[in-house]
């Protein structure tokens, strides 16, 4: 096995290294009677709820970004791409049937003796081809009525597929047992989308592209009327595009104010002392601490925050003076890893929510500690955000106990992955379809039948 990004694992897999992560922490005495349930956000609705109440087109005049949880954000970007997806689909549907009607009026004047249409058309003149070939020839799982398998999944359209996983979507709240009144939840075999809010994509790709030279990025002051302008674009839930006649330093300050409006900060609360307590860590030992902490972030916050480091990482890269191929100097934008982490770090690790008495105010102490804190997050993310073989035999392990029919599956999903890069665009990572050939089924149940040989039961008792 080699490592894998987090993002790449299963729902259910996720849901099983949260348990794993925190009862690790628990014998490490970083977090106290912490339930994953309190990790997560409070009272949000699942995809499908926020897909369903966005179709029957209500008049709603709350913020569709700003000051509102990460979870709702992502559901409404998620609704109006929808939205987007259904007008085109419409769209390109009609001219498919105009196309048709004008393909079958063409063939009867061809036909017709006088070059006129006739009023009657025997019926089979025109069976040798068919009226439209996206009609009859596209048979595809998603025009079959009955289940799908599994492994059917890979056979699904692009749109289609999208769709089924945004409907499986959960949250880890509703992974608690004790809310689900007795009833199962059942949690996907397929890894769940990438989550990051449109806004944060897009301030973070427009910096990436328009700004890594600006000197003083994120300290130089912006003009209010305009970022106030974007503000309230992204809140009516328009399609804002940032070009390049788009200031840098207004992209940069809406990208803060987003950040620091979140109602549930990007790093829950309930993990604001276990975060601080590893900057009096060193070494190893501090960045296993924050990988286990890392892993019991809910899947949008853990998604954004990891595109949230990667930006900084390349901000902070650009931070010196270099010299282009021509010698001419290029200047760094000065914003090393250590200012990021004074910008950013209040904004990530909030003790207290925004407009709260005392909300603005920190001791040194913590001052200094988040600081240092972000500094590692933003130095070693691309290892932080990785799944050891060894943490990925023991959520096997785990659910060899309590899903044993689940293993098999997700060994070949593991066995077919192909070594690619990380993407962030991608919004699914699809199931393996099926083994061909004797060769790889024979090694497929070799590697199944050494995992159940030397599988050593877990024994975690982590209250749930």
């Amino acid at each position: 096995m080699q490592p894998v990004a987090l993002h790449s694992l299963s729902e259910l897999e996720r849901a099983s290294l949260q348990e794993i992560a925190l009862y690790e922490l628990q014998k490490k005495l970083l977090v106290g009677d912490l339930s994953l349930a309190k990790v997560g956000p409070k009272g949000s609705k699942s995809i499908r709820q926020k897909l369903e109440s966005f179709s029957k087109e209500k008049k709603d005049c709350s913020p569709q970004t700003f000051g509102i949880p990460l979870f709702q954000v992502i559901a409404n970007d998620r609704a109006y791409k929808q939205l987007q997806e259904e007008v085109k689909k419409s769209r390109r549907l009609c001219l498919e049937v105009e196309a048709t009607v004008t393909r079958f009026r063409a063939q009867r004047q061809k036909r017709s003796p006088t070059g006129r249409s006739c009023g009657l058309v025997p019926c089979g003149v025109f069976l040798e081809e068919p009226f439209s070939p996206t009609f009859l020839n596209n048979s595809s799982w998603s025009q079959r009525r009955g289940a799908m398998s599994v492994d059917s999944i890979t056979d699904l359209s692009d749109n289609t597929s999208k769709l089924l996983e945004a409907l499986q979507l959960s949250h880890p709240h509703e992974l608690d047992p004790r809310r689900s009144l007795g009833k199962k939840k059942m949690l996907s075999l397929n890894p769940i989308t990438w989550q990051v809010p449109r806004i944060v994509d897009r301030c973070c790709k427009h910096i990436e592209m328009h700004g890594l030279q600006t000197v003083g990025i994120f300290r130089v002051g912006s003009s209010k009327k305009r970022v106030q302008q974007l503000r309230e674009e992204f809140d009516q839930g328009l399609d804002v595009f940032l070009d390049e006649h788009q200031s840098v330093h207004d992209v940069a300050a809406l990208l803060k104010e987003f950040l620091r409006d979140m109602p549930d900060s990007l790093i829950p609360r309930e993990l604001y002392a276990a975060f601080l307590s590893t900057a009096s860590m060193e070494g190893p030992a501090q960045l296993a601490a924050l990988q286990l902490l890392l892993f019991l972030l809910p899947p949008c916050h853990s998604d954004t925050l990891h595109r949230l480091l990667r930006f900084l990482s390349e901000v902070a890269q650009h931070a010196e003076s270099s010299w282009g191929p021509d010698g001419q100097e290029i200047p760094g934008n000065k914003m090393t890893v250590s200012n990021l982490a004074t910008i950013f770090g209040p904004n990530i690790l909030q003790k207290e929510k925004p407009g709260e008495k005392d909300a603005g105010a920190m001791n040194f102490e913590d001052s200094t500690a988040i600081i240092l804190v972000l500094q590692r997050l933003i130095e070693h993310y691309q290892t932080l955000f990785m799944v050891s073989p060894e943490m990925q035999c023991d959520i096997l392990r785990r659910l060899f106990q309590t899903d044993p029919d689940v293993i098999d599956y997700l060994l070949r999903r593991k066995f077919n992955a192909v070594p690619s890069t990380e993407s962030e665009d991608s919004t699914e990572e699809h199931a393996p379809s099926p083994l061909p050939g004797r060769t790889r089924t024979l090694e497929s149940s070799a590697v199944s039948s050494e995992l159940y040989s030397s599988v050593s039961f877990l024994n975690l008792d982590v209250g749930i």
